[in-house]
């Protein structure tokens, strides 16, 4: 029985070359980010596993970056559910800003402060526990009994929707997760034992 979850972040946006805000805006893959996918899906072809179903969020450059992989996997018409839970954290004002322009506006301090604290969202915006509390109900109820069932899964998705799973999978506190962050492009695999706990993690570096 395989109970297989893999979760990878969309390749790089053009939004992230040009270091602004991103969230629920849309921007496409680099070439770099197209490249990135794929590479991604080579190594999980290369590490022999197939899927039964994947996750993705409402935002293109995560549903590109899965569609990239699964050509790569030789499995274009896999099953896939789309779900906005799954969306990046939402930047509110921020979104499409660049974040030196955003440092200049608001200082340095305040600026990390909503980059990286755990509950302190933007101005109309979401914190990480903000996107926790909806990621985690989704993984919960839609995602994690595929995976239990026996299924091999895999997730596509963003930075921080990932980051809020990853805090979940691994036992992390508000604190912890704060200093993780989620390379683009770069699978992370994990087994989970009958009762849902990790019984193994490999992060599958490029």
């Amino acid at each position: 029985m395989s109970r297989t979850l893999v979760l990878v972040r969309h390749g790089q946006s053009e939004w992230n070359l040009k270091n602004l805000f991103t969230g629920w805006k849309d921007p496409d893959l680099t070439e770099k980010g197209v490249e990135e996918a794929r590479d991604a899906g080579r190594s999980l072809k290369a590490a022999g596993l197939t899927f039964d179903l994947a996750f993705t969020s409402e935002l293109s450059r995560a549903q590109r970056t899965l569609a990239l992989m699964l050509d790569e996997l030789g499995a274009p018409s896999l099953p896939t559910i789309r779900n906005i839970a799954l969306n990046e954290r939402d930047y509110g004002d921020l979104s499409g800003l660049n974040k030196d322009d955003a440092r200049k506006k608001w200082g340095e301090e305040q600026v990390h402060v909503w980059r990286r604290s755990y509950d302190v969202p933007p101005p109309g915006g979401e914190s990480l526990k903000d996107t926790g509390a909806r990621v985690w109900p989704y993984y919960i109820h839609d995602i994690q009994p595929k995976v239990l069932g026996g299924g091999t899964v895999l997730v596509v998705a963003h930075g921080n929707s990932l980051r809020a799973l990853v805090m979940a999978l691994d036992g992390l506190s508000g604190e912890e997760i704060v200093g993780q962050e989620i390379a683009t492009g770069v699978p992370i695999l994990y087994r989970l034992n009958a009762d849902s706990s990790v019984a193994e993690k490999i992060v599958m570096e490029r």
